[in-house]
Parts: C-alpha cells; structure tokens; sequence
C-alpha cells in the first residue's frame, strides 16, 4: 500500500510564492459534468470518420451570466472521443475561432509533424485540416489539446481540451467498471480564475505556470456524484496549466490504480494518495462497499473538497483482478546505442531545455526509428528553492528505469508519456519511437512550454530519408 505522494515535498507548487490556493466557488453543486461520446460522421468497415471542431461558446459555470469559453463540438472542453486499436480513423479538424489553433493528440502514437499537431501543423481561422492514422497501441487514457506555441497555455485556459479512450480487446476482457457516467468517470482536472464572470488569461497570468482560483472537474465546479454501484472507475487526467494535484480521500479510503499514462499496469497498486503532475494521467478504481446508503466521501487535493461522492443503496462486491493486469514487454537497449541527455533548468523566464530557446526551424537530436535508446531527463533546479518539472514527448510512450539510480515508483512501471522530474533528479527511461517524423519534448508546465523550454527530435529512417520543411513561427502565428 502506498501511503505517500511519491514526489519531492520541498518542490510542491504550493512553496511557490506565486501560488493560489484553491477557494469553493460560489454557488451550489452541481452534477458532474460527463461528456458524451464523439459520434462518427461514419463508419465504413474499419474506417471510422470524425469531425473535431475548435469553437467559442458559452458556458453556464459561476452563479449570474455565462462565461465565454472555447470548447471542442461545444462550448467547453469537449466530447469523449473513442479509439479502437486496429481501426483506422479519418479525422477533419474545423478551426472556427478567429485565431490559429492546432489539435495535438497527447499521448498519441502517430507520425509527426502534422498529424500529431504540435505546432507545425497549424489550422488558420476558418479552415481545416485532414489527418488519417491507424491506432495501433494497447488502450489507454490519452488526451487532445491545442499546441500553437506561443499560444497553447492561453488556449487551454479558455477551455480547449478534450478525453480520449483508446480500447482494445485485452481492457475490453477484463472485468472493469465501463457504464459511462455510471461506474466510469473522466476526471479532467483544472483551476481557473474569473473576472466578472469572465476569463482574463493576461490579468492571471504567470510566467511560471498559471493557477486559478476555483477548481473545475470536467468544467463543473462543486462536482457532485451519485454512487450507484459499489466499484467505480475514475479516470483522472491533469488538464491545468501549472497545478499539481494531490489526491486522497478525506477518511484516506484507499483505491487501486490500474493504469497510467500509456495504459494499464503491468500489476494494480494500493494506495490511498496520489500526486499528478501537468498532463499526466491515472486510471483507478475505487470500491465504496464499505460505506452505507447515504454517506458522502470527499475526494480532497491536499486539504480541499474536490468531488463529494453521494453513496446510494449499494452491494458490498469484491474487486478481482488479474495478475498480471496487463504484459508489457520490457524494451531491449543495444548496449552500442549512445546514451541521449537532455536537461530542463531555471525558473520563471530563465528556464530552458539544454540551454537553449526553442526553434521551430532547428532539430534538436535524431533518433533512427524502432530503435531503443535510453534518454537521461535531468532538473537542475535546486532542491530547496526549485520547481518539480513535467518532462513529455510527442510521438510515443517510454519505460522509466531508474529515478536517481533508484527503483521507480510501484505505478511507474507501465507505459509513460510524461513524468515529474525532481529538483536535482536525473530520471532514466527507455524510447522507442515506432512513427517518422518530427516531435517535441518538453516540459508540460504550459507557460514553460510557451516560453520555450521545449526541443524537437526528427525520427529517421536511413534508408528512406524525408526532407521537412519547417516554418518559422511567426509565419505559423
């Protein structure tokens, strides 16, 4: 059983002299907003057909008049959207705002630049985009957002994000809690600032990562859920700018967490807390038959109400679960591969990745693809006084070897897109890119990202090599 957040508590973002603590918003509960599936515009066979469109809203979030947000399908955030491994999926993606956006699939194992959508593959106001892929890794909670860098963390303030499930037939096996707004939640967790009811990204903003005032779950804020089956099945995913999340039931209840970034565990973890960092996601289970018709459990973040859980006539069930939960193949290094450094350091507008500002025209490193290689990710900033750094790469999902040249954490040894890396850590973790193209890494802070603590890796192939053409980011913008 794990009883302790598994991160450095000198650098928790609440040591920051910039930090706002989160307040209860005004106003009553509210239901938990869970968001609909996408429906395809078709299906022809394997062939499944969608439209994703970025457009203004508004939503009805603070007691008095509605808040102008920007949502995918909808005003805010925006539907679920479905992934079969195996199946192949042709996506137009509309931009309908008055600015460029792009659509990054977060976790995604596609080719790059376009398709991914970092911020080579721009959709102007008023246009769109095609994209086609076939999905081809095991299910997982995974995610879609803008990446117009320098305008990402903005465009997520205004609520551009949306969940993304990934399944296959070894999940869909398994005997998991899957009634959608039922015993399975999404659980997209932001914070957010308003003014007169109103977002103002510039009046909030922080160059060290932006925090709000109120949290929202899935865009509700005072979220509440009813319990009706005694095993229920959270998938959390950190949406926020800047805040870390600490999780715990106010009694320390404990669940099970089945799954991380890129998928389920090779094994299920006890705990009864849980620290994300910026994008990085969680999938657990949380079984109440130990509470009786009429009892509320309160999900906190440190010593704050998040979601009251309201429990219902329930039955006392068991949870089983197999072991192991899931094979995951271990990545085979060949000892000849060099090993690849890359270190995030500084804070506030000094911070940078290998010293350097990113640059949309300049590759960074090569990597030959479907071949592994051990990757150092290093913090430097200071234990007393740093920051804790979320370090991501585009493209793939990787495996941690090592934090320190210590043993990785019990829930870190699944598949992973982001991870939090310490003030004066090095975390080791082996990569493996299966898609051409060229990706970014870097630190998931979204104002760090803005700034430019970011690089791009091209992944070749040297027998069929590509030439890229890539755009300056003031012709992007």
């Amino acid at each position: 059983m794990i009883t302790k957040y598994l991160y450095d508590e000198n650098a928790y973002d609440y040591h920051d002299g910039g930090y706002r603590p989160l307040k209860k918003a005004p106003g009553e509960e509210h239901p938990l907003n869970v968001p609909d599936f996408l429906k395809p515009d078709r299906i022809e066979g394997n062939e499944i057909y969608y439209t994703v469109t970025a457009q203004a809203g508004e939503t009805k979030i603070l007691p008095g008049k509605p808040t102008h947000t920007w949502g995918y399908n909808g005003s805010i955030l925006g539907p679920a959207i479905q992934f079969e491994t195996g199946k192949t999926y042709h996506v137009t993606l509309k931009n309908e705002l008055d600015e460029v956006t792009t659509f990054h699939w977060h976790g995604l194992n596609i080719v790059g630049p376009y398709e991914d959508g970092g911020p080579h593959a721009p959709v102007y106001p008023h246009g769109e985009r095609k994209i086609t892929f076939t999905v081809d890794q095991p299910a997982a909670n995974i995610w879609l957002h803008p990446h117009p860098c320098p305008e990402t963390a903005c465009q997520v303030w205004n609520g551009l994000a949306a969940p993304v499930i990934i399944t296959d037939g070894h999940e869909q096996s398994l005997k998991l809690p899957r009634r959608w707004g039922v015993n399975d939640f999404p659980v997209v967790l932001q914070d957010r600032s308003y003014h007169d009811n109103q977002l103002d990204y510039k009046a909030d903003y922080d160059v060290d990562g932006t925090l709000g005032d109120y949290a929202l779950v899935n865009g509700t804020v005072n979220p509440v859920v009813n319990v009706t089956k005694p095993i229920v099945r959270l998938r959390f995913l950190n949406g926020s700018n800047r805040r870390e999340w600490r999780l715990h039931f106010a009694d320390y209840h404990p669940f099970t967490q089945i799954g991380s970034d890129g998928g389920l565990l090779p094994e299920a973890v006890e705990m009864d807390r849980i620290m994300l960092t910026c994008a990085e996601r969680a999938d657990v289970l949380v079984n109440f038959s130990d509470y009786q018709p009429g009892q509320e459990v309160i999900l906190q973040t440190d010593d704050f109400d998040l979601i009251k859980f309201k429990i219902g006539d329930i039955k006392k069930e068991n949870m089983l679960l197999p072991s192991p939960l899931a094979e995951i193949p271990a990545l085979s290094v060949d000892e000849n591969t060099p090993v690849f450094k890359t270190v995030m350091s500084g804070m506030d507008d000094q911070v940078r990745l290998d010293g350097k500002l990113f640059d949309m025209q300049r590759i960074d490193t090569r990597q030959q693809v479907d071949q592994t290689q051990i990757w150092e990710v290093s913090n430097t900033n200071d234990m007393e006084g740093g920051m804790i750094h979320p370090f991501h790469i585009h493209g793939c999902q990787f495996q941690l070897i090592d934090r320190n040249g210590h043993a990785v954490n019990p829930n870190e040894h699944g598949w992973k897109d982001t991870i939090g890396v310490n003030p004066n850590e090095t975390v080791r973790i082996k990569v493996k890119f299966t898609k051409l193209g060229i990706f970014m890494y870097h630190c998931h802070i979204l104002e760090h990202e803005d700034t430019g603590m970011m690089a791009q890796i091209e992944i070749f192939d040297p027998d069929h090599p590509i030439e890229y053409h890539l755009m300056p980011m003031n012709h992007k913008m």
